[in-house]
């Protein structure tokens, strides 16, 4: 057996605390470790292998395109980036889109094409308004645009022009806007900062007046995208349309894959304004291409609400009954148990010896994001794994 936590001390820089699991496969909503334990992945990457692990239609997408083309320079055209790109603009309110690696590299590029377009349409305007609490990446401008200050702390001096206001407040939006924001910046539902869900009519309210004070909407959608709320985007589940949307995770059911998408009045860039290696290269853009017409083909998200009712009715349950759980949150599969007290490790870890991963997302709360085709019967399971989990860490009886 390999001793995994003898290498990482050995060979690794230390970024994270890991779950006891060395995997070595995957299948659906399953993964085995090296013993051949099997375990209900309710994690997925966070929220990232939305068609499972080893989907065939990615399977066969990635072997099928390694067959024919890998790699190819942004100088040239290739077919799986054209066909992706047609599927997002035609299935979306955007007119343009660009394709990345990672989410945190959708975030800086559309944080830059905010800042260019208030540079040419509104007056040199580069603020952006950010939500406390906030997850956009790990790069320094991101960290900064992030709501949490143990992040930052390490890598000051941080760069200037993001400004914080409390998530789902209105008021406050309009309170830090000043003659130099160019943008307000948020997540649909703040993923890291615990599953936080705003109001129904908050971002209508904040497109109204962004509307009225001429500045940017952008949408961080890198987790709640590609059908993870149940809907093919958020922003359609709160009625809204931003300006600017990112795209990562789900996108590449697994692959590194994301995408920054604009409407037309605000797509400023120009040649040699940004650019990627690697970003859109057919291997990628081919198995994106897959994972987004089989979201669409199938109709998966409005399999995400069905599924997403269960989940409520489930965890509302543990609400009820449980003196250690105070909130649950969250739509579609998207969710977050919230505790009494900093147990969410403590909870993580006896639902993974009982073969359930689950990701402590704040000390005090655990993430559910199966992946969207888990099925019915396997969310009964898991959620009767994390009942009597629950249940145990609060010291009451279950049948």
């Amino acid at each position: 057996m390999t001793d995994h936590r003898e290498k990482e001390a050995k060979y690794f820089m230390r970024t994270g605390r890991r779950m006891d699991l060395l995997a070595v496969r995957g299948q659906g909503t399953k993964i085995w470790d090296e013993a051949g334990k099997e375990y209900l992945d309710f994690f997925g990457g966070p929220a990232t292998i939305s068609l499972g692990h080893s989907h065939p239609v990615i399977v066969d997408a990635l072997v099928d395109q390694a067959q024919q083309l890998i790699h190819v320079s942004n100088q040239f055209y290739s077919l799986p980036q054209l066909r992706l790109a047609e599927l997002l603009i035609e299935h979306s309110c955007f007119d343009r889109v660009y394709f990345q690696n990672s989410g945190a590299e959708a975030n800086e590029g559309a944080l830059k094409l905010a800042r260019k377009w208030g540079k040419e349409k509104k007056n040199g305007a580069f603020e952006i308004i950010c939500a406390e609490n906030a997850f956009h990446g790990r790069t320094l401008q991101l960290i900064t645009a992030s709501g949490t200050e143990r992040y930052k702390a390490p890598f000051t001096p941080l760069p200037e022009g993001f400004v914080h206001v409390p998530f789902n407040d209105v008021d406050a939006v309009k309170q830090a806007t000043t003659a130099n924001t160019v943008a307000v910046f948020m997540e649909p539902i703040q993923g890291e900062g615990g599953i936080i869900v705003p109001d129904d009519d908050y971002f209508k309210k904040l497109r109204a007046w962004c509307d009225e004070q001429n500045i940017l909407l952008i949408f961080d959608e890198v987790q709640t995208g590609c059908g993870r709320i149940g809907r093919m985007f958020a922003y359609e589940y709160y009625g809204v349309e931003p300006d600017i949307m990112t795209l990562g995770k789900g996108i590449g059911g697994g692959v590194p894959l994301s995408a920054f998408l604009a409407k037309e009045h605000c797509a400023v860039f120009t040649p040699g304004d940004h650019g990627s290696t690697y970003g859109g290269e057919p291997l990628t853009t081919r198995v994106g291409a897959e994972v987004v017409s089989y979201i669409i083909d199938n109709d998966i998200p409005q399999q995400v609400t069905k599924k997403g009712e269960l989940v409520e009715r489930r965890l509302h349950s543990l609400q009820d009954r449980f003196p250690n759980v105070v909130q649950v949150r969250g739509k579609g599969l998207m969710w977050a148990v919230e505790f009494k007290g900093d147990i969410g490790e403590r909870i993580t870890n006896a639902a993974l010896a009982a073969g359930l991963i689950l990701n402590n997302v704040r000390p005090n709360a655990v993430r559910i994001v199966p992946p969207l085709t888990v099925t019915e019967e396997e969310l009964e399971q898991g959620l009767a794994i994390l009942e009597h989990v629950i249940a145990e860490d609060a010291g009451v009886a279950t049948k």
